[in-house]
This record gives C-alpha cells, sequence and structure tokens, in this order.
C-alpha cells in the first residue's frame, strides 16, 4: 500500500535577491551590494538577541542565505534594548548611530512583513523595550 504524501503548507521563502532588493528599496541604498552587507549586519545582530522558537520560525520565512546569518550567531548572554541594539551593531560595524539606526529600520520593516502578526508579536515579546519601532511598529507600554 502507498502512503500519501501532503504537500508542504510551509510558506514559500522569498528569494534571496528579492529580500536585497527589497531592502536596498526601503534603505534607499545605491546598490544592492551596501543592502546585503545591511542585512548581514543587522540579522547577525538580531541572531544575538533572538531565541527559541521564534529564531527557527522567523529563519524558516527568510531565504536560505538570510536565515543563515540569523542562525549562525550565537545568543547574546545580556540582551540589549532596542537601543542597546542600535549602539552596539553601530560599534561593530564603525558606523554612525543615525546611520545604523536607518540600517536596522531598513532591515527589520522588511524582515516584519515576511512574519505574521502572531509570529511578531512574540519576536516583540521576547526582546527587550525598544523594538516594535525598529520593526516599524508602534511600541506599546503594558501598564504596570
Amino acid at each position: 500500500m502507498l502512503m500519501q504524501v501532503e504537500p508542504a503548507t510551509t510558506t514559500p521563502r522569498t528569494a534571496y535577491p528579492e529580500l536585497l532588493e527589497r531592502v536596498r528599496r526601503a534603505g534607499a541604498y545605491a546598490d544592492v551590494e551596501r543592502a546585503e552587507q545591511v542585512v548581514g549586519d543587522v540579522l547577525a545582530g538580531l541572531g544575538r538577541q533572538l531565541t527559541g522558537e521564534e529564531r527557527g520560525e522567523l529563519a524558516a520565512l527568510l531565504p536560505a542565505e538570510a536565515a543563515q546569518l540569523l542562525v549562525a550567531e550565537v545568543p547574546d548572554i545580556r540582551p540589549l534594548t532596542g537601543w542597546g541594539f542600535v549602539k552596539d551593531l553601530a560599534t561593530r560595524t564603525g558606523g554612525t548611530l543615525a546611520r545604523t539606526r536607518w540600517d536596522v529600520g531598513s532591515v527589520l520593516r522588511v524582515v516584519a512583513d515576511l512574519a505574521d502578526r502572531d509570529l511578531l508579536d512574540r519576536i516583540l515579546a521576547q526582546l527587550r523595550p525598544g523594538y516594535a519601532l525598529l520593526f516599524g511598529r508602534a511600541e506599546l507600554v503594558q501598564p504596570a
């Protein structure tokens, strides 16, 4: 008796060149090479902050090349706020705070478009305060 295999129900990944082009447009970068550098820096930084199922689910939505950048990093033992993330990335890349904030937002807004609302909510709940704006969402404060 033959077993029937159900077709895959996972969301198809965006192609890496398409992701880079979306980031290039979002960040108004002159070329795709600059967008690729920014994607690498930001996803590696996010990989140092994100853990658990959300990390794997987000990686599954990214093109394989981008997913590898995210999961190759070992999560940092000291989680950073959103602003701390920007400052850390600026230090690592030698960029200015303003440019790095722009770069982070350009990449994370595109990443947010790839994730569904539930996944993005869970990612933001896991991260320290300040990331929602980087993903292009309002930062909602919970009452004490």
